[in-house]
């Protein structure tokens, strides 16, 4: 059966929530609201005034988890910082899940590169997910979706460096760059099964650039802005994204976003999650 994707042009606040009404999940219990805090100095990444009505909608807890690099948000101190700086703490709760040790190990037990998933550690408050994701290039990863908020995002400062090297943590930027992309879809479906299905997944298609809301200094958006997609299914919301950036061939900036896309085998996290089973590439897309 293909999953259902829901797809709208237009883009705003008001319009997120809509689709999530359409949806029908109604996620329950404590929720984990899994948002991209943005770097220090990164244009690019949506605000909390966009995401406001549905987060005040759901009553969830905006969550986050620190990074493994240097940066403002590789220290619960620096990260909260930045979470204020950048409006979260004062519209919402926020958790950064890993701020407290030791971290809650997922095991991947079908997993081709890892075995296990270091999360953090309060995830285990939570008893269901919604995923708000920035979907846009990204230089390692080619780009970021879904998918990717899943496995690096929901990871421990540790547990993104073990994703990294493939489950060499030391070798977080040398590793096998295939090995790392497969790494990631073995990490994202440890958090699926986590969850049981209750988990909700929101791409907005917004200030498109070849870049991550994890750098400092991105590049501009390169694409007109395409809409936001709302699916039961992480795999299959990242493959329409990704096939709506290929149908935008009057786009002046799409040849430079896919080179990106392609230069990095980002399709291949797709393609892993897929064999993996926890989702599938097959959807049908309803545009409202």
């Amino acid at each position: 059966m293909k999953a259902k994707v829901y797809f709208s042009r237009e883009i705003t606040p008001e319009k997120v929530l809509e689709l999530y009404k359409l949806l029908g999940k109604t996620l329950t219990g404590n929720v984990a609201i899994k948002v991209h805090s943005g770097e220090t100095g990164n244009q690019n990444f949506l605000r909390p005034e966009f995401w406001k009505p549905l987060i005040s909608h759901v009553g969830g807890t905006v969550v986050e988890c620190n990074t493994a690099y240097e940066g403002t948000r590789n220290t619960t101190d620096k990260h909260m910082k930045t979470m204020e700086e950048h409006g979260w703490s004062s519209e919402f709760t926020v958790d950064i899940m890993d701020s407290e040790g030791p971290d809650l190990v997922l095991p991947i037990p079908n997993g081709k590169h890892i075995k296990q998933n270091y999360v953090g550690s309060h995830l285990a408050k939570y008893d269901s997910l919604l995923v708000l994701s920035h979907f846009k290039g990204h230089p390692m990863g080619g780009y970021g979706g879904a998918l990717k908020q899943l496995a690096i995002g929901v990871a421990s400062s540790f547990g993104k460096a073990y994703i990294h090297g493939a489950g060499e943590p030391e070798k977080i930027w040398t590793a096998d760059h295939d090995s790392f992309l497969e790494s990631m879809a073995d990490a994202a479906s440890s958090v699926v099964d986590y969850f049981h299905g209750e988990a909700v997944y929101i791409n907005v298609m917004k200030n498109m650039s070849v870049d991550c809301d994890c750098c400092a200094v991105a590049e501009d958006p390169c694409m007109e802005d395409i809409g936001i997609l709302i699916s039961l299914d992480p795999i299959a919301i990242d493959q329409a994204c990704l096939d709506l950036v290929y149908a935008a061939t009057d786009d002046p900036g799409q040849a430079h976003l896919l080179e990106r896309i392609e230069s990095r085998n980002g399709v291949l996290t797709v393609e892993a999650s897929a064999k993996l089973g926890f989702g599938s590439r097959e959807y049908e897309l309803t545009e409202v």
